[in-house]
């Protein structure tokens, strides 16, 4: 296997320092007009890398180069939080499909990455200072302008900073974080309900609570106007819960984004915690090949109540994309956009083998 960009011996701060290592940064020959819509803009190619692996500037620029599109930088606050504690991305073994069964009796680690490529995601979604990633991103947009048909989109999570928050407090937060990245320039916001981001106040995502998440994007569409904005959601095991969540934000936003990952508790060898920390820290985020079942279902499932509902907002499908075949698998499940974060991470040619394919 390649060596990857996000390198996950070192630490989210080591990688922040000095990455991206490994190929990415290459010539990807981008010739040709943009001739895909996506978010009212022309890009090359409807394909990037999502929320996650590309922590700066650096490292979008170097993605950019490669030939991904559609960049969006790691999520961040409105104030700094540390990363959990490394490591944060381990290999897992899973046989086929990671199933919702099989993520809930639990996964086991392996010693080394191989193919097919499973992975914990667990980094808590850390934040440098606003003053910090707000500059970042504006000298990034700045210097993307001068290349067509590319996009960098910002992800942003709201917070409950303090045990006392009210849920007032909570909506504003959100708010505050969306009118921080819109002033960075940014082509577009993704604000993000797919992760535990309310602590220990809830027990489910946030995009399963379908009147705070109609609140919170109500709140933000006021505040950031015409700015673009997606919200990325985990997979939907009850139809009827989907539906609702389409109901309520589906005229709102402009994009929808899935999956983020399938979370399962995850164990050594011998049967103790895999990643370091208390109780909290057992269940992970699970990315790679096994989870594009997800990924797909939920693209197929979006496509189905967009077209049921005359709603027009853009899906992007994320999930297990390894190939250009599974590019094309979600292309022709209804995805506008297509990411990439694991299959990237490993493979920085990924994109250019895209484009050679419908070149």
């Amino acid at each position: 296997m390649r060596m990857p960009w996000y390198d996950p011996t070192r630490t989210y701060e080591e990688n922040y320092a000095e990455g991206p290592f490994g190929d990415l940064g290459f010539d990807c020959d981008n010739r040709g007009e943009p001739a895909y819509d996506f978010l009212g803009f022309k890009v090359n190619l409807p394909f990037g890398i999502p929320a996650g692996p590309l922590v700066n500037s650096r490292f979008i620029a170097a993605a950019f180069k490669s030939g991904f599109d559609i960049n969006v930088y790691k999520t961040v606050r409105t104030r700094a939080k540390s990363a959990n504690e490394w490591p944060n991305i381990l290999p897992i073994d899973v046989q086929g499909d990671l199933t919702l069964e099989k993520a809930k009796k639990g996964l086991v680690v392996k010693r080394e990455f191989t193919h097919p490529l499973a992975i914990t995601n667990s980094f808590g979604n850390p934040s440098f200072p606003v003053d910090i990633w707000q500059k970042d991103i504006a000298t990034l947009v700045a210097s993307a302008q001068t290349r067509p048909g590319q996009l960098v989109l910002g992800m942003i999570e709201g917070t409950y900073w303090n045990s006392t928050d009210t849920e007032e407090d909570f909506v504003n937060d959100w708010v505050l974080a969306a009118r921080l990245m819109q002033e960075t320039g940014v082509h577009g916001i993704e604000a993000n309900f797919s992760c535990p981001n309310e602590g220990d106040r809830v027990k489910r995502l946030l995009c399963f609570n379908t009147e705070k998440s109609q609140t919170i994007v109500d709140a933000m569409k006021n505040k950031i106007g015409n700015t673009p904005l997606v919200v990325k959601i985990s997979y939907f095991e009850n139809e009827q819960d989907l539906r609702d969540l389409v109901q309520k934000i589906g005229g709102l936003v402009d994009g929808i984004s899935a999956i983020n990952t399938i979370p399962a508790p995850v164990y050594k060898e011998n049967g103790t915690q895999a990643l370091p920390g208390g109780p909290w820290r057992l269940k992970s985020g699970i990315c790679g090949a096994p989870i594009k079942w997800a990924g797909l279902d939920m693209v197929r499932r979006l496509k189905k109540l967009r077209e049921e509902f005359g709603m027009k907002f853009f899906i992007t499908g994320v999930g297990g994309v390894m190939s250009a075949a599974d590019y094309d698998e979600y292309r022709n499940a209804g995805a506008d956009a297509v990411m990439s974060a694991t299959g990237a991470m490993w493979n920085a040619h990924l994109a250019q083998e895209i484009k050679s394919r419908h070149s």
